[in-house]
């Protein structure tokens, strides 16, 4: 044990320690020692005359729908997982290299990245290599509903199951833990963009007009909400009429998002009430008792919480902080690599050998 930890110090000493949650909307970076310093979009813009990246993160989001034809702004991860892994590449070095300006060492960071439960040994192995490609010396996976669960403090090495649903940009992970593993998991498609899209598509249909995706996030964040409150909410939303061309504005409703999310949301219950189907009983009597554990940005969705309760019977708790949860996570794991090991995706030279 003591020479473990002085092994650490002297690691400490010579590179950095850093937990990224790499996810579809936004990739937050954590800092060993400094904390999440990092929130910025998973956009890279590339000039496609010289194949250079011309911006990366926030300065690349505020390029969506309005680049020349040259330079297009890309979100390199489709549903959690790498689709392009050249660009991906650039934003996880940008990242690290960010993380890094005011802490440069000896020694490429050891890094831990969060992936969404369920991802192939292929898309694994990508998530690896760009990572390594980057500058990081060291690479350790965890799945991220595993990071979220200890990024909340949930005791997720006893014998004792915990619920947590994990709703990010491209993915929605929904996980029973204990022991240190995942008992049972869901890994569903719908979660912040797919709830988007669900606007996009209502507004078009319901009103004729064609909004954008930004205009789509915003309006959800503002008046979205799950369960209608004693004051109606409203918002002026501008977008192009399908019909002249030309731009038009129109007052839309809380009532409006909640019909055109509400197969969406439906979708996550049924994911949340299939997992506890499948769920050993003696796991499910700790659920019922301790409650489930909502994370990400969907966590934020005004009534998400209620909804739930109402449906499945059991307590919800939103968690302090949830867009930050998996970051926090992967710092917590970094501060105590040998005491998380067995939660961490083992590498395939790790694994072992069969005669």
């Amino acid at each position: 044990m003591a020479k473990n930890k002085h092994y650490e110090r002297i690691r400490r000493f010579l590179s950095n320690d850093i937990g990224i949650d790499l996810g579809t909307a936004n990739t937050l970076v954590y800092v060993h020692g400094q904390g999440v310093i990092i929130n910025e979009p998973s956009v890279v813009a590339v000039n496609q005359k010289t194949g250079r990246v011309v911006a990366v993160g926030t300065e690349a989001k505020q390029m969506l729908g309005r680049t020349p034809s040259h330079i297009v702004a890309l979100k390199p991860l489709v549903d959690g997982v790498i689709s392009d892994f050249e660009v991906t590449e650039e934003l996880i070095a940008y990242l690290i290299n960010k993380a890094q300006k005011t802490t440069k060492k000896l020694l490429g960071p050891r890094v831990v990245v969060g992936v969404p439960s369920g991802i192939t040994n292929v898309e694994i192995r990508a998530v690896r290599d760009a990572t390594r490609n980057a500058g990081a010396s060291e690479v350790h996976i965890v799945e991220e509903p595993m990071a979220a669960a200890i990024g909340i403090r949930l005791p997720v090495k006893d014998p004792v199951g915990s619920m947590i649903i994990d709703i990010g940009g491209g993915t929605t992970d929904i996980a029973v833990i204990s022991l240190g593993g995942v008992v049972r998991a869901k890994n569903l498609r719908i979660a912040g963009d797919k709830l988007n899209t669900d606007i996009i598509s209502y507004i078009r249909s319901e009103f004729k007009i064609l909004i954008g995706e930004k205009t789509a996030e915003d309006i959800k964040i503002a008046i979205g909400a799950i369960i209608p409150g004693d004051n109606p909410m409203e918002a002026a939303i501008k977008g192009r009429d399908l019909v002249t061309g030309l731009p038009r504005e129109v007052i839309i409703t809380d009532s409006d998002i909640r019909e055109a999310i509400s197969q969406s949301i439906a979708s996550l219950i049924e994911g949340a009430r299939e997992v506890l189907e499948t769920t050993p009983p003696e796991v499910l009597s700790d659920i019922m008792h301790r409650g489930m554990h909502l994370t990400g940005g969907g966590a934020l969705i005004k009534g998400l919480a209620q909804l739930f309760e109402e449906e499945i019977k059991i307590p919800v708790h939103v968690a302090a902080d949830p867009l930050t949860a998996v970051a926090r996570g992967t710092g917590l794991i970094l501060q105590d690599m040998e005491g998380f090991k067995e939660v961490l995706i083992q590498n395939e030279d790790e694994l072992p050998t069969t005669n």
